[in-house]
């Protein structure tokens, strides 16, 4: 019998009297059924002055269990040897004393199991969903969470494979439409050349507009796929610490030969003393291709300006013609694919209009921002590049591998 039971009924004794013990007795018996008595040294039950001194064990026993005329007697001896507590548990098993407790044990499986459904079953079920819409063609879909679980872990690494996966599957229909849609006009010209040359009588003649049209069919094409490289698998990319400065110093040599062909001066003022972290040959790109587009409009004898600058968090690249513009409600188009515009660029001095898409898509990449203005005269284009993207803080742990610049 445990101590506590007994203490409680030596207090209501102390403090109450036989009265006080009488109801206590009644309240154990009716919580835990059958009997319970307290007894004097000499067996007397100090309620109902009652001899129950058959109850108690042997002599040198502080406390026992036994049998006594077919009954279980569970029997404890206050410290002092003053007093007995005796209980004679109920001979059938009374279950409806304990549903209060089965109530709430069950109350309790109940509210484990619903928290279990809201933080477990229903993210899982809602992430399957997800997935699922992804799975139907819907690229946009995301699931996104703040748990810091391996449910967050998971809903994290599906969005990361989305987002690559959609990146992909974009590029590679933007790059299907687009050759569809610009090879078309020059394998019309290729085909009408190939007649022409069997039935014309001057055929180097049309064996050079053949060659013209391949060599621009190529260019596309090389145009095209770096386009989707500029854009597509992140895992592609070699990312290291870059020094733009240097790459922009090294694009600028690389076009002095041109500037110098079209009487063109290229100038560079400014300086940038922090490097950044990115891709190098998709900077050289983006800066490239902007640099030859200004070259292609600048008059003869004019200067291209190329600006450098940086703030705290990042550097900024102005490259600037003193060319004819673009008109303002077509300044918005100029970074689309193949776009030109009319009364300054054709196919043969213009180009086929991706050189400012690749430059876009390249400082895309990087988190950056790509602008165009007219600086009267001219046009003026912004490069502003973070020195470190958010979504590439990470590698900043591959810094003891050497930069491809």
């Amino acid at each position: 019998m445990p101590n506590r039971d007994m203490e409680e009924a030596r207090q209501a004794l102390d403090h109450g009297g036989p009265a006080a013990v009488a109801a206590y007795m009644q309240r154990t018996n009716r919580i835990f059924g059958g009997s319970h008595y307290l007894l004097n040294s000499a067996g007397v039950d100090v309620v109902s002055g009652q001899d129950l001194s058959n109850l108690i064990p042997g002599a040198g026993v502080v406390e026992g269990r036994q049998r006594r005329a077919g009954k279980l007697v569970i029997s404890r001896r206050t410290a002092d040897g003053a007093y007995w507590f005796i209980a004679l548990p109920p001979t059938r098993p009374r279950p409806w004393v304990f549903y209060p407790y089965y109530l709430l044990v069950i109350g309790a499986i109940g509210i484990l199991c619903w928290a279990a459904a809201v933080w477990l079953v229903s993210p899982i079920r809602n992430l399957t969903a997800t997935v699922e819409r992804f799975g139907r063609g819907d690229l946009s879909a995301r699931r996104h969470t703040r748990r810091r679980d391996e449910i967050g872990y998971l809903a994290r690494a599906f969005n990361e494979t989305a987002e690559r996966l959609e990146r992909l599957l974009t590029s590679e229909r933007r790059l299907l439409a687009d050759i569809s849609h610009e090879l078309r006009s020059p394998l019309a010209r290729l085909k009408f050349a190939v007649r022409l040359a069997r039935s014309s009588p001057d055929q180097g003649h049309a064996l050079d507009r053949i060659e013209r049209d391949v060599d621009r069919i190529t260019f596309m094409v090389s145009e095209l796929v770096e386009i989707t490289r500029a854009e597509g698998d992140p895992e592609a990319r070699k990312f290291a610490i870059v020094d733009l400065e240097q790459v922009i110093k090294d694009v600028v040599s690389e076009e002095r030969l041109a500037a110098e062909l079209r009487k063109c001066r290229l100038q560079v003022s400014g300086q940038l003393e922090r490097p950044l972290w990115g891709d190098p040959e998709l900077l050289r790109r983006a800066v490239g291709n902007v640099l030859r587009n200004a070259l292609r409009y600048s008059p003869s004898h004019s200067a291209v300006e190329v600006t450098l600058a940086e703030t705290a968090d990042t550097s900024i690249v102005e490259i600037r013609d003193h060319g004819p513009g673009v008109s303002e409600e077509l300044l918005s188009q100029i970074f689309k694919p193949f776009f030109r515009v009319e009364e300054s660029r054709d196919t043969n001095s213009g180009g086929i209009g991706l050189g400012l898409s690749i430059a876009m898509r390249a400082v895309q990449v990087h988190q950056g921002t790509i602008t165009a203005e007219n600086a009267k005269p001219g046009l003026k284009v912004q490069i502003v590049l973070p020195r470190l993207p958010s979504t590439e803080k990470v590698a900043m742990q591959t810094l003891n591998k050497p930069a491809s610049v």
